[in-house]
């Protein structure tokens, strides 16, 4: 875990996305040297990891997320990339789909188009749809709970560090895991695995998907989704985990929120997905956004086209032609130049 070839390799994948930012500049600056201090560090047991940076985003909505600084976010990837996942993965059922290796996004949903595909060749439409979401999930996330259930991990030493990584994020309340950390999406993943076993091994629903907190449960009999929501309450609770309102049984008619896409099945069983409205009105946000930047000459047209491929690989994934088409059709760019002598003119 802390041998040189690995900590280079967690360097590389700590810095994706993340190569401008100054502190991943100044660490690649020296990087043979600051490699070699982490890994002597973790070799002779003195290493501990730093504060957290602490900040807010507001899309898709309010989170408060707390960083590592990049020394500690390369130990992280090593951790996990050498250690927790390899460990954890097995552990974990084939439709926990959320941070996995060849899973993610697009594998949930299209797991849950088979599910819709496959039920119907024996019920129809007619079936009710068991839709659960934890309320703050990371947030409340007990650390003894979590330490219990991580006992098992054979590499005692590697637990303690993993702990010391833990208990640096609210160690006073024992309550919580950071959002921006790696090690916290495998917790989080494994720390709802308990559900998982309850619905796929007692209560034998075939049509249950789960992506981190938001799972949902497919069965012909509405009766049975209530008393599944029963024991799901149950091992909740031993978790000190609530459902939130956003939990409900509904008629499969209705349609599947999911992943930002509306799920539903026409009276032929083809199943077609819609960009939910939410996430309509945050794209021509962004486009708007995007257009003012490049009026303002705050981006590059390589830097919208970027953004733009993004968002058409994702809206790809659904039936949305006719809607990015006609969202695109009043995308227009202009930007204004100011030439030094004359009045303005536009590009």
């Amino acid at each position: 875990m802390y041998s040189f070839d690995s900590l280079y390799e967690a360097y590389h994948l700590a810095r994706l996305g993340k190569s401008t930012k100054g502190e991943a500049i100044r660490f690649g600056l020296n990087l043979a040297e600051n490699l070699w201090t982490l890994h002597d560090e973790l070799a002779d047991r003195s290493y501990r990891p730093g504060a957290y940076y602490h900040f807010t985003i507001y899309e898709p909505k309010l989170r408060e997320v707390y960083a590592l600084r990049f020394p500690d976010r390369v130990v992280q990837h090593s951790i996990c990339d050498n250690a927790l996942r390899p460990w954890l993965d097995p552990r974990l059922i084939y439709d926990c789909a959320a941070c996995r290796v060849g899973k993610g996004t697009h594998f949930a949903m299209d797991r849950l188009s088979g599910f819709l595909r496959d039920f119907y060749k024996h019920h129809g439409t007619q079936g009710f749809v068991l839709k659960c979401d934890i309320r703050k999930y990371f947030d409340n996330i007990d650390h003894d709970i979590l330490k219990q259930k991580l006992k098992k991990f054979p590499d005692k030493e590697i637990l303690a560090l993993m702990f010391k990584f833990l208990d640096a994020y609210h160690g006073d309340t024992g309550k919580g895991i950071p959002l921006g950390n790696q090690s916290s999406q495998w917790f989080a993943l494994y720390y709802l695995d308990g559900v998982d076993r309850l619905v796929k091994e007692k209560l034998r629903i075939k049509y249950y998907t789960r992506y981190m907190d938001d799972f949902l449960l497919i069965h012909e009999d509405r009766a049975y989704l209530q008393h599944c929501l029963t024991e799901i309450k149950k091992v909740c609770d031993e978790l000190k985990l609530e459902l939130n309102e956003k939990t409900h049984i509904f008629p499969l008619r209705q349609g599947v929120d999911y992943l930002g896409f509306h799920f539903y099945l026409t009276e032929t069983g083809k199943v077609v997905r819609r960009l939910r409205s939410s996430n309509k009105r945050r794209f021509k946000r962004k486009l708007r956004g995007l257009r003012g930047l490049y009026e303002k000459g705050g981006i590059e047209l390589d830097a919208i086209d970027r953004c733009l491929a993004s968002y058409h690989g994702h809206l790809s994934h659904g039936h949305t032609y006719r809607m990015e088409k006609r969202t695109m059709s009043h995308f227009v760019l202009k930007r204004k130049l100011f030439p030094s002598t004359g009045p303005p003119i536009q590009e």
